[in-house]
């Protein structure tokens, strides 16, 4: 692995943070200077929601020059990294322990780390080879996540998550703090839903993601692609079958289905998010 001393190319942002790092051990390839850095956290105990949100949103920037960021934890992190994987981007992994297979946290995603390395990503972390993780290490992990990124996602986030750490290191260093809304009923959305009221930007497709990166999404033909039913649940082709005959008020739609207030609230939000529907002037209709 290769020891990095000068904050210079991608890592020329970290520079700007306060305490930044004063060595860095990488393993792999850094991503090119001109790419666009992408932040996912999340909470570790990830719902079904999250988990596809966190996979259809990444899905969704296919093709375009983003690297995504993640600390390589259980939960989000992991399901970021691989959705990453599978859609062709760039990832970078920072760990909150050092690079060794010995040490490396957590041991679970070993294997995981070796895939992002193969594949043309890296693994970078401010602690020596053999550090081991501690509850000290992941909130200085955070800094370096927060500080390279551009923009930070924030998927999941309980009242007291630390995921809510790094959405604060984010506005102190004067990036770009990006939130997918969630249940009102969950407690997962509790974090989330905070920082959307506090003025987060809300994510709920990718091409808000890509706006939000700065990129030209004018000729973007997502919406024209064939919704392949096979992908969906069985509650998420009955809410389709509704709006395909006409858009309908919210609450009509609940009404409508069998299945309880929490489940239909969720799958709806799954829809947007995967930009089969839209909520406007009230209704619901199909995109």
């Amino acid at each position: 692995m290769e020891k990095i001393i000068k904050l210079t190319g991608v890592l020329s942002a970290l520079g700007e943070i306060p305490e930044p790092p004063e060595q860095l051990y990488m393993e792999g390839t850094l991503p090119p200077a001109d790419i666009k850095l992408l932040a996912v956290v999340g909470s570790r105990k990830l719902s079904g929601y999250g988990k596809d949100c966190c996979e259809k949103l990444i899905e969704g920037l296919m093709g375009y020059p983003i690297s995504i960021i993640s600390g390589l934890a259980i939960g989000m992190d992991t399901i970021a990294h691989k959705a990453a994987l599978r859609a062709g981007l760039h990832t970078v992994a920072i760990p909150g322990s050092g690079l060794s297979r010995s040490v490396l946290h957590p041991h679970s995603n070993r294997r995981l780390a070796d895939e992002i390395i193969n594949t043309g990503g890296c693994l970078l972390t401010e602690y020596e080879p053999e550090y081991p993780a501690g509850i000290h290490t992941f909130p200085k992990r955070n800094r370096i996540m927060a500080g390279l990124a551009q923009a930070v996602l924030i998927i999941e986030a309980g009242e007291r998550s630390g995921t809510l750490i790094t959405a604060r290191l984010a506005t102190e260093y004067n990036r770009d703090v990006l939130v997918v809304p969630g249940s009102i009923f969950s407690p997962n959305s509790a974090g989330t839903n905070r920082l959307l009221s506090q003025g987060a930007t809300p994510i709920t497709s990718s091409d808000n993601l890509l706006v939000a990166l700065g990129f030209d999404t004018s000729e973007n033909t997502e919406k024209n692609r064939t919704l392949d039913l096979a992908d969906l649940s069985l509650l998420e082709r009955d809410i389709i079958e509704l709006l395909s005959v006409e858009p309908l008020p919210r609450d009509e739609l609940i009404n409508s289905l069998e299945a309880s207030v929490s489940e239909i609230n969720t799958a709806l939000s799954v829809l947007e998010i995967k930009n089969i529907i839209t909520e406007t002037l009230g209704e619901l209709r199909l995109n």
